[in-house]
């Protein structure tokens, strides 16, 4: 029985209530095939049935899982590479140069998924910034707890670590658990992981360096875009960086940001003020700089796939 319209209607309500996301109409093969296995579970026929049961105060308390369901979790190591090329060559020396008296980066992974980019950006940070005497805090956030938890134990497999994770950098910072490949504790250490909604009001947050905010605005509308990049401007450091997906831009949005083009990658910076432009430094200047004893991000990065 395929789904019916008022289950469809009623779903997508829901999780553009509780997550913001928007679910086009055409969507209904996603949410049937996302909800079959709760409702198989839940011992219903089909998902009709399942939606029905949503709605009955019994069904209530699995509205959650219906949410999380229905959340994209597609990630891999490196993802799209060129943000960590980046993120190497140009954001590393610039922010080791400004927190050269606190000797202390603050990095946001949001909507992290399983943790691979936190992790990702942890091992570079490994190699490029700790050996410097600098402390690293990664924040890795995501709506659905199942992601969070993964990422707070670090542990993928094979498969996983295949897309996309350098066997140098694989043999370095992971270890064999069984069938699975552990995170070491130094990078364990570094990561600090926990539920949140980008849709709604922020948690007491520290104030960040740097925020990976990657392939997640494409899901919002408008309003809610313009929502949570204010939300982000006001959690990071006048001087910090913003990395958005390949698909996405502040421009149009939220004029609140200075853009700099670093060759494909546009890098987003909060404006002086909101109100007024401003011009900031010039990032095309900056040439890549690598560290003595570090292999460049090139080598690095030799085998990494790319996720679309």
């Amino acid at each position: 029985m395929t789904l019916s319209p008022s289950a469809f209607a009623y779903v997508a309500d829901l999780v553009r209530r509780e997550a913001a996301i928007v679910l086009e109409p055409g969507k209904e093969y996603l949410v049937e095939a996302r909800l079959h296995p709760l409702a198989r579970a839940a011992g219903l026929a089909d998902v009709s049935a399942y939606v029905a049961h949503l709605q009955s105060p019994a069904g209530r308390v699995q509205q959650a899982a219906v949410v999380e369901a229905l959340t994209t979790n597609e990630t891999s190591w490196f993802r799209d590479r060129e943000p960590f090329d980046v993120l190497v060559s140009h954001v590393i020396p610039d922010l080791l140069a400004r927190t050269a008296t606190r000797r202390k980066i603050t990095i946001w992974s949001a909507a992290c998924s399983s943790g691979q980019e936190a992790y990702t950006i942890a091992m570079l940070m490994a190699e490029h910034v700790v050996p410097k005497g600098w402390q690293v805090e990664i924040v890795a956030t995501d709506i659905a707890p199942s992601m969070v938890q993964r990422t707070q134990e670090g542990r993928y497999s094979q498969l996983e670590v295949g897309r996309g994770l350098p066997a140098p950098l694989m043999v370095k910072h992971f270890q064999r658990a069984g069938t699975q490949w552990q995170v070491s504790d130094q990078l364990r250490s570094m990561v600090r992981a926990q539920t949140l909604n980008l849709a709604a009001p922020f948690p007491l947050m520290p104030v960040f360096d740097l925020v990976f905010l990657r392939n997640v605005l494409i899901y919002f509308d408008q309003p809610t875009k313009q929502s949570v990049l204010s939300r982000v401007r006001r959690v990071m450091s006048p001087d910090g960086y913003l990395f958005l997906g390949g698909a996405e831009t502040t421009l149009g949005v939220d004029e609140t940001w200075h853009r700099t083009a670093v060759g494909r990658l546009t890098l987003n910076r909060p404006r002086p003020q909101a109100d007024a432009p401003a011009t900031g430094p010039d990032l095309s200047s900056l040439a890549p700089r690598p560290f003595a004893g570090a292999p460049l991000t090139s080598t690095l990065l030799s085998t990494t796939q790319r996720a679309n």
